[in-house]
């Protein structure tokens, strides 16, 4: 069982990377516990769909994983969502690819540039087929080129999208996994609400925690049940 751990920084993963250690035999060493037939490599892409596309395509293309999880911290438009809950991406989107005019933003898709509904694309959304039994929120995400920290694009992003949180590399992680047919999950915990920037409302240490424990559980899960 091969898995590989994307994430945007280091700080995101670095728990679970210390919790692990894997060799060229296909063992990985959790803790004193040696688990024979898993091993776990980790991926930092550098922030941003670009980096991430780049480095995860290398990285595909080089070795073979049964499965590559998205790991990271997320800002959530859904206040029915807790700072430090952790959240399971099952739709993302490319958000901010498009027009200006005005007032109003447009899509690539929605201004005729591509195919809405070419794979691997739906209704310009991109769906994950993976599922994993794990007791986690399903959430609906946007993708963007900059976090958004005032109240006119919150609201225009919030009402457009209809998204439960936004981040800056989960879409272009879905599209290379989809294109590469590659069994994936992007894994996410909430460290603050979309508001108008306030870090003082943040908590990225609990984020981090939370993120790094489900993590962990859910390694647990597919080695045991050789998914």
């Amino acid at each position: 069982m091969k898995i590989l751990i994307v994430s945007a920084t280091e700080n995101e993963i670095l728990p679970t990377k210390n919790h692990f250690k894997s060799n060229d035999k296909d063992i990985c060493i959790q803790k004193y516990t040696v688990v024979k037939n898993l091993s776990v490599d980790f991926l930092v892409t550098g922030i941003g769909g670009v980096l991430t596309s780049y480095a995860l395509t290398k990285s595909l293309a080089e070795k073979k994983y049964n499965w590559v999880i998205n790991a990271g911290i997320a800002g959530s438009f859904s206040k029915n969502l807790e700072i430090g809950d952790t959240v399971l991406v099952n739709i993302d989107q490319f958000a901010d690819l498009g027009i200006e005019d005005k007032d109003d933003f447009y899509t690539m898709f929605e201004k005729g540039f591509g195919d809405k509904n070419k794979f691997p694309f739906k209704n310009a959304k991109l769906e994950n087929p993976n599922e994993i039994n794990i007791d986690l929120k399903r959430v609906e995400a946007i993708t963007v080129n900059r976090t958004h920290g005032n109240i006119w694009s919150i609201e225009l992003f919030k009402n457009k999208f209809k998204a439960d949180i936004e981040t800056m590399e989960g879409a272009a992680f879905f599209y290379v996994c989809l294109i590469e047919k590659t069994k994936f999950l992007q894994l996410r915990s909430i460290s603050n609400y979309i508001e108008e920037r306030n870090e003082a409302n943040w908590d990225i240490p609990i984020a981090i925690k939370n993120l790094n424990d489900k993590l962990s559980e859910i390694i647990g899960i597919i080695s045991k049940k050789n998914l």
